[in-house]
């Protein structure tokens, strides 16, 4: 959950009252936020740097309040838009109502949007703050908001990418284009000579704070860069701005461009942006548009501050909650949440019509308004009651099964162990002999380390590798696991399905292959679902590249379909995991036992 540093004193005046610790602590708790620390600058300065309580750091004895808020709630990111929330929720305030600014058709900014673009990033929406004062803690309130968004709905800027700059130092039209990094050139900001792009990403990657950043374009044959129409860089997104039209405490006019892969999220961003800070402006929550002029002939207008409507019918809003209102109390809560409603009949049944403003995003389903009047209506005064029916929850069916497995082999003298369902690509093909044909295994994108790269085909390189941590133990070793393999499957949504599996691995002088022989038969007899039938031969010769020849086989039902595997591990798959003594491994589908 994200946490909001505000100063306490500047949090007061905008909601027009002081309180005490214990008074704002229960309107945080009130309108289901939460007070997280009181502490001071001074205190956080000691803290980032580890210094003693005693140690003489800059900054002032400020009181800081750190509120922690609901992750998908953008307004609430900033003071302006904690401080406006909580005056609406208390009373003191009404909703605002955000303008677009009426400019002539040939007045209006444009933004040309290059077709290079689709390559890397291919969507960008602007807006101009008109006439903004700023001061040195709304300026600093403003930087925090976009870093905050960066971090939370911008997933680090690979979603969205936010660009602030004093418009006055620009000249329109702009253009946003994708251009080679070789003929990029501009001054980035507090920087003071000009990089070429391709050396600029050299330079930031001993950079903390950007560096983070360079793998989303440094890869990419072409970078998003926006000129305006003195061929002046504005910004190299998502990596940083241009010094040239860089924001300061005398800015008066602020163009906003937020570049995005995903064109939902940049125009929530955006509508973030300009909702929290038109407040400062000359017209106050007016906001001036941009047009965005696409090379196939489009021309949208952003941003869009228009409300959206949504038709509830009371019993939906109010039967999540277990309690009873009529219509008007109904609309009376949703107004303290920033919900404008009225009340009519829909087909005889009392509904709720609610204008959702552009600060609201959360609000997408009736259960948020459901979830919205009850934190107005106070979720402790909401009476307890009695469910209509006692349920008692129980194990799947395939747990169940799999804990009857798991008491089974074990009882034949067996070890379980645990190990994660993550491999390594090598560990899972190369080390067992067998080929990737690109067609099972589930690949991890961004792997954190070489040894979690797949998601587990088989059981068998985990099993192994588990003994090769233990081989200093007497013999024999006997371990098994059940759990998960995935494995590609384009008849799921997700791509890929889950496959319960049982593993069972016996290490000796010799190779056992016998105590294998006899778990399987056990399992077969004993722990198989009845509509399971094995004939009198199920062990079919197999040639899997793992075992040695000859000495392997797959086990099969009557209807001949194949559930499990076993046999002698191949001595070069033991040499590559280090394993000096012969094994044995099977490996069967619980799911087809079930």
């Amino acid at each position: 959950m994200p946490t909001v540093s505000v100063g306490r004193d500047r949090l007061f005046a905008a909601l027009g009252r002081t309180y005490t610790q214990e008074e704002f602590e229960a309107l945080c708790f009130e309108f289901g936020i939460e007070l997280d620390d009181v502490t001071t600058e001074k205190a956080i300065i000691r803290k980032e740097k580890h210094l003693d309580e005693d140690g003489d750091v800059d900054g002032n004895d400020e009181v800081i309040y750190k509120i922690e808020v609901a992750a998908n709630r953008y307004d609430l990111l900033c003071l302006e838009g904690l401080a406006r929330a909580l005056s609406v929720f208390t009373g003191t305030e009404a909703s605002p109502v955000f303008r677009v600014s009426s400019i002539p058709h040939g007045s209006i900014l444009q933004m040309h949007v290059k077709q290079q673009t689709s390559q890397i990033r291919p969507y960008v929406v602007c807006a101009v703050l008109r006439g903004v004062t700023f001061d040195e803690a709304r300026y600093n309130s403003f930087i925090d908001l976009q870093d905050k968004l960066h971090q939370n709905i911008c997933r680090k800027r690979t979603l969205v990418a936010i660009g602030t700059h004093d418009l006055d130092t620009l000249r329109g039209p702009f253009s946003y284009e994708a251009l080679p990094p070789q003929e990029i050139n501009f001054v980035p900001l507090k920087q003071e000579e000009s990089f070429r792009a391709d050396k600029l990403m050299e330079f930031y990657k001993s950079d903390m704070k950007l560096k983070k950043f360079l793998h989303i374009i440094e890869n990419s044959p072409v970078y998003p860069v926006i000129y305006d129409s003195n061929r002046t860089v504005l910004s190299l997104p998502p990596i940083i701005n241009g010094a040239h039209s860089a924001i300061t405490l005398a800015t008066r006019n602020v163009f906003i461009e937020c570049t995005a892969t995903d064109l939902t999220k940049a125009n929530i961003v955006l509508n973030t942006m300009v909702t929290m800070f038109s407040e400062y402006c000359e017209n106050k929550f007016e906001v001036e548009p941009v047009e965005v002029v696409y090379q196939d002939g489009r021309k949208i207008v952003y941003p869009d501050l228009s409300c959206y409507k949504m038709e509830v019918p009371l019993s939906g809003i109010l039967g999540p909650i277990g309690i009873s209102l009529d219509e008007n109390q109904v609309v009376c809560l949703l107004k303290k949440m920033q919900l404008q409603a009225q009340s009519h009949s829909l087909k005889g049944e009392p509904c709720i019509s609610v204008s959702v403003p552009p600060t609201r995003s959360d609000i997408l389903h009736a259960c948020d308004l459901a979830e919205d009047v009850a934190i107005a209506y106070g979720f402790n005064n909401v009476p307890k009651s009695k469910p209509k029916c006692m349920t008692i929850g129980g194990k799947q069916p395939l747990n169940r099964f799999s804990d009857k497995i798991r008491a089974e082999v074990a009882r034949a003298g067996y070890m379980e162990v645990l190990t994660f369902i993550l491999s390594s690509h090598e560990e899972n093909f190369d080390m067992l002999n067998r080929t990737d044909d690109k067609s099972k295994a589930v690949i991890i994108a961004n792997p954190r380390t070489s040894e979690f790269e797949v998601v587990r085909t088989s059981l068998m390189s985990c099993l192994l590798k588990t003994l090769k941590h233990n081989i200093d133990h007497p013999r024999p070793i006997k371990i098994f696991e059940v759990g998960d393999v995935v494995t590609l499957d384009s008849s799921r949504d997700v791509g890929a399905s889950n496959n319960r599996r049982l593993a069972a691995l016996y290490c000796n002088k010799v190779s056992g292959f016998e105590e294998i022989m006899g778990l399987v038969d056990s399992i077969v007899k004993v722990a198989r679902a009845q509509h399971v039938k094995f004939g009198d031969k199920y062990y079919v010769p197999t040639d899997e590249p793992e075992f040695f020849p000859k000495r392997q086989c797959k086990i099969v039902t009557s209807d001949g379909k194949q559930v499990g595997y076993l046999g002698i591990v191949h001595a070069e798959v033991l040499r590559k995991f280090g394993i000096p003594d012969p094994c044995t491994f099977v490996e069967m589908d619980i799911e087809a036992l079930l």
